[in-house]
């Protein structure tokens, strides 16, 4: 069902978040994420933290609907956009950490989804939406932030590996926000100033971030050790970690 509002937007990804955790579906990662994310979009407007309220609220669910639509279409068993498909695929392996599922996720959304989002928002002129589109990303990139200190505090041990890795961009492969950001902005252009069939620049960006999901969730060497020690210390259930993510009520001793 499509989203026409933020509440909406939100109302549907509780729906998925509880599903995921009765199912102990580790995609209810993402949607933990993604709900903060609309959570704190809709707290900013009103506030002068956006260039546009009302062409942030629109950006902002067409940039919801794509990912409520791709989840519907898998779970449905319905063929989705490669770049999700791989994702939710990937998904899948128990061997991945909670930060790795995040990027896979974030990969598809930002890197695919974002640039198509905003390409129709602002089709009148594009350009206007440019300091709003790469606020939507901090905030994103904040909560990312916000996610990784919350689960430090569950499993103490995470820091050190954490640590010793360095920054995310240097743990997965050089995935940035910053990146990410660049590369969805650059897509939207091409499509506003494309006069030949979106649908194939749709299509060749599609392929090209299903191919980016291995870089996240294969490693070797050290990188490769130091995900395990973290997947090691990931202590608890599926559903466990999603309400600790969500709730933010920590008790390390579970």
């Amino acid at each position: 069902m499509v989203a026409n509002t933020l509440d909406e937007v939100i109302e549907q990804l509780e729906h998925i978040i509880e599903d995921c955790i009765s199912t102990g579906n580790s995609l209810g990662y993402f949607a933990v994420l993604y709900q903060k994310v609309t959570i704190r979009v809709k707290e900013k407007l009103g506030t002068g933290y956006f260039d546009d309220d009302s062409q942030m609220e629109q950006l902002d669910i067409a940039f919801a609907n794509r990912y409520l639509e791709a989840y519907n279409q898998y779970k449905n068993k319905q063929l989705c956009s490669k770049s999700w498909q791989s994702t939710f695929v990937s998904s899948e392996q128990d061997k991945l950490i909670v930060l790795q599922h995040l990027l896979l996720g974030m990969n598809a959304h930002i890197n695919f989804d974002l640039g198509i989002a905003a390409q129709i928002t602002g089709k009148n002129n594009l350009l206007a939406l440019k300091n709003d589109f790469i606020k939507i990303n901090e905030l994103l990139g904040e909560l990312l932030d916000e996610v990784q200190q919350d689960l430090t505090k569950v499993w103490r041990w995470l820091r050190y590996p954490l640590k010793l890795a360095g920054n995310l961009d240097n743990l997965f492969v050089n995935f940035s926000m910053k990146i990410a950001r660049n590369g969805a902005w650059a897509f939207a252009l091409e499509l506003a100033l494309s006069s030949t069939n979106k649908s194939d620049i749709i299509a060749i960006r599609d392929q090209k971030i299903a191919d980016i999901t291995p870089m996240i969730t294969k490693s070797r060497g050290m990188i490769n050790l130091l995900l395990r020690v973290i997947r090691f210390s990931e202590k608890g259930d599926v559903a466990t970690k999603i309400k600790r993510i969500r709730n933010k009520k920590f008790n390390p001793a579970n």
